[in-house]
């Protein structure tokens, strides 16, 4: 399918939270907020609200009823949050590492940022990041060249971490950059979030990763196979409730309810939310941010 930009998301759309189901409230909230150093904004009855500033980052529900997803099926694969400086980035991973080394997964220079990767108590996947500049990014053909170089973490944090930074970590801005999904199919989900929602393709790798993004970002979502293949739709389960992205205004959201419409997706829109299932039914909402 060809693409105009009347398809298309506004350049200026971006994530937001992203809602976890969770069994452990209390341990996974300490774990945000201690380890990742988020701060709690909001605590409600069975449900915790974590970030920076005013921007929420992680959302978690409690809900003890549930059971674990089965380990192939579709969901999510990371909450990635991006941090402003290296700096910061470098608190957030010194803070992890001290509080919960064995939660720590990896680490990797994508060309487009600088990445360290952990899971979770609950097994919930998360990248904490830093953008270099889109000045250093490389495109060709319409696609971002990222790669997977090795990144030694104590070299980072060695080059990076600094006592101020630390001294000051819940003062710093941070957003969800990016959510990484498993799900059963790239073809399935291109034609999902490319040829309906309105994403950009930035990155493909072949038949098992592709990256999207709105206004040439190196990628908002990614989906991949790598450990979900073939997977259906999702039973309830921990884990995974909600993704929440964010478009400029309300003439946005309008034209995406319109959009998905035309293409027969099922939607539930407010007049303020727009909510629809993906084909694996995770769940995504869609806000105006005026």
């Amino acid at each position: 399918m060809t693409t105009t930009p009347g398809d298309l998301l506004a350049a200026d759309t971006h994530m937001g939270a992203v809602t976890l189901r969770v069994g452990d409230l209390d341990g996974m909230t300490a774990y945000y907020r201690d380890a990742v150093t988020l701060s709690l904004l909001a605590q409600e009855p069975g449900r915790s609200i974590l970030g920076r500033g005013a921007t929420p980052i992680v959302i978690l529900e409690h809900a003890p009823e549930l059971k674990h997803a089965a380990p192939r099926a579709a969901g999510l694969f990371h909450t990635a949050i991006l941090f402003e400086t290296e700096a910061d980035l470098a608190t957030a991973v010194w803070s992890v590492a001290r509080r919960d080394p064995s939660s720590f997964t990896g680490s990797a220079d994508h060309l487009v940022s600088k990445a360290f990767y952990f899971s979770d108590p609950e097994g919930n996947g998360i990248e904490l990041y830093w953008d270099r500049d889109r000045t250093a990014w490389s495109w060709a053909h319409g696609q971002v060249e990222m790669a997977t170089l090795a990144l030694d973490p104590n070299d980072f944090l060695r080059q990076n971490l600094d006592e101020a930074a630390v001294a000051g970590a819940a003062s710093t801005n941070a957003t969800v950059g990016h959510v990484h999904l498993s799900v059963g199919d790239v073809a399935t989900a291109r034609s999902f979030y490319v040829d309906r929602l309105g994403f950009e393709a930035t990155a493909n790798f072949g038949p098992s990763a592709l990256f999207v993004s709105a206004g040439g970002y190196h990628h908002h979502m990614a989906m991949n196979t790598w450990n979900s293949a073939g997977a259906g739709r999702r039973r309830l389960a921990l884990g995974l409730g909600l993704v929440r992205i964010e478009v400029p205004t309300a003439d946005d959201l309008g034209a995406l309810s319109e959009r998905l419409d035309h293409f027969g997706v099922a939607t539930r829109h407010d007049g303020r939310i727009l909510g629809f299932d993906d084909p694996w039914a995770n769940r995504l909402e869609v806000v105006a941010a005026s």
